[in-house]
């Protein structure tokens, strides 16, 4: 764990959760698995506040929980998990993509569910149907079996999966995040992997949920009352049929998904849009049959691709031949062949497809930071694997003091590097040659770091623009509730004037000019964090190949 992804675990904590949980968790990222007493010492905090900071982590998936390493008897120790908050970054893909598939009602639940870590199905679809409603024009409400229909279909498309159950895990639903999980020793150790459909049998079965009504509209008088009754849920002697069966949402489903997309774009960009869908038909036809580690799909036949093609698109037999073909031939290999039998077998190359999605991202990033000549050089370095300064400026065709200029450049950024093969084993420089060699996973390596340093740049930026207008923000939010409050209470249009007037024109300029500016930053961590999924994907798929 670098020092660049523990700052930025840290701010993604201190956002979400707050300081005390951030504080928490930072030490565990730095120190490895704690027991109770060395945190409270290292922290200097209540006992209180940290166990209700561990609650927290442990709910989210954060921390695991394991016992002692000095054997039975020992303290239970805690250890944080700096992959599952780097996720925390990546909840605004994970919404929208539900939102994409499943509609309003899949990306309140997925929204439901990464707010809380894990709950219910019963209690999910309860808030969910709730929610809706509250956004339904007067008189109309949405019903418990529509929420429900589409929670099994997320499950039945592994979007969720149950938790794991735990020894001795006394979790109640309806608690504050705090209260959900107690942190006690464990009678068993925690998994320290997310379940599966292999290690855990029941982990896609929907149980028989009891569940008949409408969402409830919650009235603007009930809010005080809600606050003042937050514990009434613990008390609810209602049954449903799935209590203590809690689901939580499976980010390596969504990572598949977010890696078949970018390799279809990738597709669609290089040749076309049915050159894309063929490969958006294989990789669903292998979504099930293939492993998620796997370096390839299963092989698939023309036969079987093109009963599956969707009816929209009128290919004939010969054609789709033509673009497998194609694909096939094409230098980014993202389709292969695997034999002859059903017509054809073809299979999509995985570990290939993120190879030169990768390599495509390197080669963009020295262009930007250091021109299309560097860029040239570079590309060259990839595809030549190692060259001479000479050969490089030939093969580049770049005069020889732009060259050195260059390769030196990218040499100081750890970009490209340099390998000695001596031709005596005394290593005289006259006597040795020096090759250039771009080695692709190191630079990666490389790039994803700066990625995190990025991505903690710019949100410490986005919080200090934030924390400067504070009062400023404050002041618009109170003025747009008291709106919102007159008009749902009928109020004249005079009224609404008078309250609207309370911002003047210069602060509203301001406020303008702070949100387009804020809206900017996030658009940046959005797209820096699709940078570090690629670059993860592409540095995990070597190293499972690579095994």
């Amino acid at each position: 764990m670098t020092v660049q992804e523990v700052r930025l675990c840290g701010l993604l904590l201190q956002e979400h959760f707050g300081e005390v949980v951030e504080k928490v968790g930072t030490l565990m990222l730095k120190n490895g698995a704690q027991n109770l007493r060395t945190i409270l010492h290292e922290t200097g905090m209540s006992v209180d506040l940290v166990k209700k900071s561990l609650c927290v982590l442990v709910q989210h998936g954060a921390c695991l929980f394991i016992s002692g390493r000095k054997g039975p008897g020992s303290p239970t120790e805690y250890r944080a998990s700096c992959d599952q908050i780097l996720r925390i970054l990546r909840y605004p893909r994970y919404i929208y993509t539900a939102k994409t598939l499943y509609g309003d009602t899949g990306e309140l639940i997925i929204e439901e569910l990464l707010q809380r870590g894990h709950m219910t199905m019963s209690s999910t679809v309860k808030k969910v149907a709730d929610r809706l409603t509250q956004n339904m024009e007067e008189g109309r409400s949405m019903d418990y079996s529509e929420v429900s229909s589409a929670f099994s279909s997320l499950v039945e498309t592994h979007f969720l999966q149950r938790c794991p159950q735990l020894g001795g895990a006394a979790m109640k639903e309806g608690t504050a995040p705090a209260d959900a999980v107690t942190p006690a020793a464990p009678a068993a150790p925690a998994s320290t992997a997310p379940p599966t459909a292999e290690s855990f049998s029941d982990c896609y079965k929907v149980p028989q949920v009891t569940l008949i009504g409408r969402g409830k509209r919650q009235l603007a008088s009930e809010d005080g009352e809600d606050q003042r009754n937050a514990k009434r849920p613990r008390m609810d002697s209602e049954v449903h049929g799935d209590e203590g069966i809690y689901w939580q949402v499976n980010f390596e489903r969504f990572h598949l998904h977010f890696r078949d997309q970018a390799i279809i774009t990738a597709v669609a960009n290089k040749l076309d849009q049915t050159s894309s869908e063929i490969v958006r038909t294989m990789l669903r036809m292998s979504e099930v049959t293939t492993s998620p580690s796997a370096t390839c799909t299963k092989p698939l036949s023309a036969n079987e691709i093109f009963r599956s093609l969707p009816a929209g698109y009128n290919i004939s037999r010969p054609i789709l031949d033509q673009y497998l073909t194609l694909l096939v031939d094409d230098p980014m290999e993202f389709v292969g062949k695997a034999g002859e039998s059903g017509g054809g077998m073809y299979v999509v190359n995985m570990h290939k497809a993120l190879t030169n999605l990768a390599r495509a991202t390197l080669e963009s990033v020295v262009q930007e930071r250091f021109g299309s000549r560097s860029a040239r050089i570079f590309r060259l370095l990839l595809r030549k694997r190692h060259l001479e300064q000479k050969q490089v400026e030939d093969f580049a065709m770049i005069p020889a003091k732009e060259a050195k200029d260059m390769l030196y450049t990218l040499l100081s950024q750890n970009l490209v590097q340099l390998q000695e093969v001596p031709k005596t084993p005394d290593y005289a420089p006259s006597r040795t040659f020096y090759l250039y060699t771009v080695n692709q996973l190191s630079t990666a390596r490389m790039l994803l770091q700066n990625c995190y340093k990025t991505v903690a740049n710019l949100m410490e930026r986005r919080l200090f623009e934030t924390k400067d207008s504070k009062r400023l923000l404050e002041k618009s939010q109170r003025i747009e509730a008291i709106l919102a409050s007159l008009q749902a209470s009928g109020a004249e249009p005079e009224q609404l004037t008078e309250v609207e007037e309370m911002i003047t024109a210069p602060e509203k300029q301001q406020l303008d000019a702070l949100r387009l500016h804020i809206n900017k930053l996030d658009s940046a961590e959005n797209q820096v964090d699709e940078t570090i999924f690629l670059l993860e994907s592409y540095i995990n798929s070597t190293a499972t190949s690579a095994s």
